[in-house]
């Protein structure tokens, strides 16, 4: 299509600059013909300076010139119609909370509800008070025969009846054992320094009149401050010493203790066992006191900074 286009343009130029030569030629030679010769005529140019000829064939386009600068920007076009709208795009993330707003106007009191359905039934309410005895009812007709009941209790015992006669003697039986019955009074740092009288007392309670009492003294006690001087420490039952079989007792004898040259403070342990004591409560007392046969008395002390107990035991008779 470009080609046909070219070749016109290409005539067209050739053509005019023939004409113009050749108005040029006359003015200046005044009638002189052309001497050039050349392929095309006897003209003296390149082309025939006579009347046009004949358009020659076109010749073959040259090649594309080079792409010139690219001009100026034009002025912007008038704003085009809004196109159609496009589609949805893709929910994006959430954004962050945004500060809450001012509390708005109560709105306006809404028309009253569906009534809901009724809720399960509540817990039973507690029992009323008990109400006003009401006017007796008319007299019911007879009931049928029930039946026979239950044996019922016992009744009171009758009055005792006259002593019988004694019966014959049974056979002994067997040796019995004796439920464990013990009992312990402990006292931390007695620090007694008497030399006459009792030291400490344990309530015991005894079970029966057939049984003994075991008894013993831990603690510490000494004499002191005298020579050839001695005290006795003993138990007693109820306020008197033991006589079934014999006095629970010990003694300290101390010489050349003058000045307290000897302050002999050593743990020291009495025991003994006392039979024919009656049942019930029995006082156990630790005493201290002269030792007699002529020896005179000294310093005594008992229970010095440590613990003494008296171990009370309620045991079984011995064999025959």
């Amino acid at each position: 299509m470009k080609q046909p286009l070219y070749i016109a343009i290409y005539a067209l130029l050739i053509s005019t600059l023939c004409s113009t030569k050749s108005n040029s030629s006359s003015n200046k030679t005044s009638g002189k013909k052309c001497t050039q010769q050349t392929s095309f005529g006897s003209c003296g140019q390149s082309a025939c300076c006579s009347s046009p000829g004949t358009p020659g064939i076109p010749g073959i386009p040259g090649p594309a010139g080079s792409p010139g600068n690219r001009g100026p920007e034009g002025p912007t076009g008038p704003r085009g119609n809004t196109g159609d709208k496009g589609s949805r795009g893709k929910q994006g993330p959430k954004g962050d909370t945004g500060p809450s707003g001012s509390t708005g106007l109560p709105g306006n009191k809404g028309e009253l509800g569906i009534p809901g359905r009724p809720g399960p039934a509540g817990p039973s309410g507690k029992q009323g008070p008990k109400g006003t005895k009401g006017p007796t009812g008319n007299k019911g007709d007879k009931g049928t025969q029930g039946f026979k009941g239950d044996t019922g209790p016992s009744g009171p015992a009758g009055q005792a009846g006259s002593k019988g006669e004694p019966g014959a003697r049974g056979i002994q039986g067997p040796q019995g054992t004796l439920r464990s019955n013990w009992k312990q009074c402990v006292f931390k740092s007695i620090n007694d320094n008497r030399d006459n009288g009792l030291i400490k007392e344990c309530i015991f309670k005894k079970t029966s009149d057939n049984t003994a009492l075991r008894v013993f003294w831990n603690g510490d006690f000494r004499v002191t401050n005298c020579h050839a001087c001695c005290h006795r420490w003993y138990f007693t039952f109820n306020g008197a010493e033991c006589s079934s079989p014999a006095a629970i007792d010990g003694v300290f004898l101390v010489y050349h203790s003058t000045n307290a040259k000897k302050n002999p403070h050593r743990p020291r342990h009495i025991e003994g066992i006392c039979e024919k004591l009656h049942k019930g409560t029995v006082r156990v007392g630790f005493w201290v006191g002269k030792c007699g046969l002529g020896y005179k008395t000294g310093d005594a002390y008992t229970g010095w900074n440590s613990v003494s107990k008296i171990y009370i035991e309620e045991v079984a008779p011995p064999q025959p």
